[in-house]
């Protein structure tokens, strides 16, 4: 397999760090650009395993880190929580836009794709699913995991958010405090019909494949069956026994059959929509 890194963005403040997988052999045709979501990273866990896996069935695989997701120069620890606090949702949107748009016009890849797919985890799904809305250049969509809703704060937590100006959220695995500046909840306020995913699943015209975790309590199965509804030509695929993250944990020990189930439901989507 190849696989090599690639450095993206002129702006220091928005600095993308990614990776590119392919089989070898000649370049393939199709691309999968890959979203990871909130407290999430390019080598979290199952993320280069799913991207090997995709390389595999023949497809050129490009993961990245958003910018402010808080991985600095360790690739799997979170170091730069000040950026992290400085994170809004319309920046990442860009970002993936960005990535999206490089991999079509091949400087990222060396040559142009005659199909792209998108998948998006968590709340990377989230902002898989206003991308795709927004560009006319993806042909096929797969979620996990993904929130229907960006706006998952009581009025009690807001109130304290704007008093304070920061919040913090805990991350189980590290221990971590992680702070949210105020501008997190600014920017959703000033750019909800942009950031409205209900919306934008209402507006897809590409395939699109939602897949869930019935015991998910990071994201509730509803969600998903929410976004599903929502959808044109869209299916739900529930995944029994899976949690959020389909079971896999980090570091990654090896897939168990929740993830290896979720991947090949993936596969098996792209393998039809991006080889018409």
């Amino acid at each position: 397999m190849i696989h090599r890194t690639f450095t993206s963005g002129a702006d220091p403040e928005s600095v993308l760090r990614g990776d590119v997988r392919a089989p070898d052999g000649p370049s393939p045709d199709t691309a999968i650009v890959v979203v990871h979501g909130f407290k999430g990273f390019k080598d979290w866990g199952f993320f280069p395993y799913l991207c090997e896996r995709l390389a595999d069935a023949g497809h050129a695989v490009v993961s990245f880190n958003l910018s402010h997701n808080g991985i600095g120069d360790d690739p799997l620890e979170f170091t730069e929580l000040e950026r992290f606090a400085r994170n809004t949702l319309s920046r990442e949107l860009d970002e993936v836009q960005d990535v999206i748009d490089e991999v079509l016009s091949g400087s990222l890849l060396g040559e142009v794709p005659r199909a792209l797919g998108v998948v998006g985890h968590s709340r990377g799904g989230g902002q898989a699913v206003l991308a795709t809305a927004e560009h006319d250049g993806i042909d096929a969509l797969v979620t996990w995991a993904a929130v229907a809703d960006f706006d998952r704060w009581s009025a009690e937590l807001r109130a304290e958010w704007r008093d304070t100006g920061r919040i913090f959220v805990s991350n189980a695995r590290t221990g971590q405090q992680m702070p949210l500046d105020v501008t997190l909840l600014e920017d959703l306020e000033a750019n909800r019909d942009r950031l409205d995913i209900e919306a934008a699943a209402r507006r897809l015209a590409v395939p699109w494949l939602v897949v869930h975790g019935l015991d998910d309590e990071t994201v509730a199965a509803e969600e998903g069956r929410r976004l599903a509804g929502w959808g044109g030509d869209t299916a739900f695929v529930g995944i029994a026994g899976a949690g959020h993250t389909f079971q896999a944990r980090h570091p990654f020990s090896g897939a168990p059959p929740e993830l290896e189930q979720a991947i090949d439901e993936t596969i098996a989507h792209f393998a039809e929509h991006l080889r018409d």
